[in-house]
């Protein structure tokens, strides 16, 4: 995960291109490679976004008020189903003899209903999601509303996440002014000029070790990448909205109205969203106080990590593999990032979570496009981008893309150029820097 507030935002003007190649990592056994390289030169031109979008049927764009709140109602039938179902056969109270079967039976049910339920809500994410996008309804009123009241529920700040979320789709994979997930470099994590480990996850990877370490990437993605990012602790961008770097120690969070994420113009919107955020966890802890906490954690929260968890490995897995190329502002334009996005399959959980994560290249050409629509539109790319070598689809189970990613992907080298995503697997342990008497 990269750090918050970064210095070194610019590549120097004038300077020879930089084109790194893929990590070795690409070779590896069964690894699914990406068919595009840019700096190849026989990669093929890359068309106009209005050219790809002449081969999308024109109907994939309509987008409908009652298509749309069918599954808003679909979604919010099987959450109430589930909570009856495990209101009617456990007990939020913890049994009275630990050290016994019914304590088992006890954690295994409260631990399966988490699961369910944050994959439930996973779907209203999506959807709310949506409507941040305009894909949720003709109308961006009617949009904002259920966007609002969706994402506010599940102390998601809506106004704020809608902006930097639209930022991160007109700047995918961009090193210098994307948004979410961006490539911290070897220096910022802690590697010197000579690929010395001197601090921070260098270090800590020597010591942990290969699999814990790849163990640790999942764990603080998964559990605490979310409230992390939101607070501009992890993966922000390198650029405030005025488009210029951070100093050192300045961070940019999704919660204040002045945060440098955020236009002037934009501010109400920004304190309202905090507010209902503010508001929400002010009635979880008046609920607490009223009927114990333990309750308010086993029904609302153990759900909420879980939701958390599913729409950051989406969001994690959707632009990361060491054969996906991120590019300096002097490499990129928007179709480079919009085409580096992949496209995996999650099985069940499609269902659940309205193919986010199997459609995704469709929608990150087009965000206005209503997800109903998602499946017609990628089988259209692959047939028009699938022969040029420019649709990116991994078939690997997600699961083990994780573990991969987890294990191949933690640094770029630079900002500028062309760059792929390095392991600090392949610097030799013990290289910790020494230090001078």
């Amino acid at each position: 995960m990269g750090k918050g507030g970064r210095s070194d935002a610019t590549a120097t003007k004038g300077q020879a291109r930089v084109i790194t190649k893929p990590s070795h990592r690409v070779n590896d056994e069964g690894a699914w490679i990406s068919p595009y390289n840019p700096a190849d030169p026989k990669a093929p031109a890359l068309p106009t976004k209005g050219e790809i979008k002449a081969a999308i049927p024109k109907e994939c764009f309509e987008r409908s008020y009652v298509h749309s709140m069918w599954f808003v109602l679909r979604d919010t039938i099987m959450a109430v189903a589930l909570v009856a179902a495990t209101n009617a056969c456990l007990s939020p109270s913890l049994p009275e003899n630990l050290l016994s079967v019914d304590t088992i039976a006890w954690v295994a049910g409260w631990n399966f209903y988490a699961f369910w339920m944050g994959t439930i809500l996973t779907g209203h994410w999506v959807l709310a999601h949506e409507a941040g996008h305009g894909a949720f309804s003709p109308s961006q009123t009617f949009n904002d509303v259920w966007g609002f009241v969706m994402h506010q529920a599940l102390l998601v700040p809506y106004y704020g996440w809608q902006y930097t979320h639209a930022k991160h789709h007109r700047r995918t994979n961009n090193l210098v002014d994307g948004e979410s997930h961006v490539p911290s470099t070897g220096a910022e994590n802690g590697l010197g000029p000579n690929n010395e480990r001197q601090a921070f996850y260098a270090v800590l990877h020597d010591a942990m070790g290969d699999g814990a370490f790849a163990a640790f990437q999942v764990f603080t993605h998964l559990a605490v990448g979310w409230p992390l990012y939101l607070l501009g602790l992890a993966s922000t961008g390198r650029l405030g909205h005025d488009g210029k770097p951070l100093e050192d120690g300045e961070f940019m969070d999704h919660y204040r109205p002045g945060s440098k994420m955020f236009p002037a113009k934009i501010r109400g919107k920004i304190a309202l969203s905090t507010a209902t955020c503010l508001a929400t966890m002010a009635l979880l802890f008046k609920i607490g106080l009223d009927h114990g906490f333990l309750p308010v954690a086993l029904w609302y929260f153990g759900p909420y990590l879980w939701t958390n968890a599913w729409l950051v490995l989406y969001t994690w897995l959707q632009h990361t593999d060491p054969s996906v190329p991120q590019y300096g502002a002097d490499e990129w334009t928007w179709v480079k990032g919009a085409l580096s996005t992949i496209d995996r399959p999650y099985g069940i959980f499609d269902f659940f979570h309205h193919k986010i994560g199997s459609t995704h290249v469709a929608h990150h050409l087009f965000h206005e496009m209503p997800f109903y629509r998602a499946d017609l539109a990628t089988a259209a790319l692959r047939d028009y981008l699938g022969p040029k070598g420019l649709y990116n689809y991994d078939p690997t189970p997600w699961y083990v893309a994780m573990w991969r990613v987890a294990k191949t992907c933690h640094y770029v080298e630079g900002i500028e150029g062309i760059q792929y995503y390095r392991s600090l697997e392949d610097i030799p342990r013990g290289t910790a820097a020494k230090k001078e008497d």
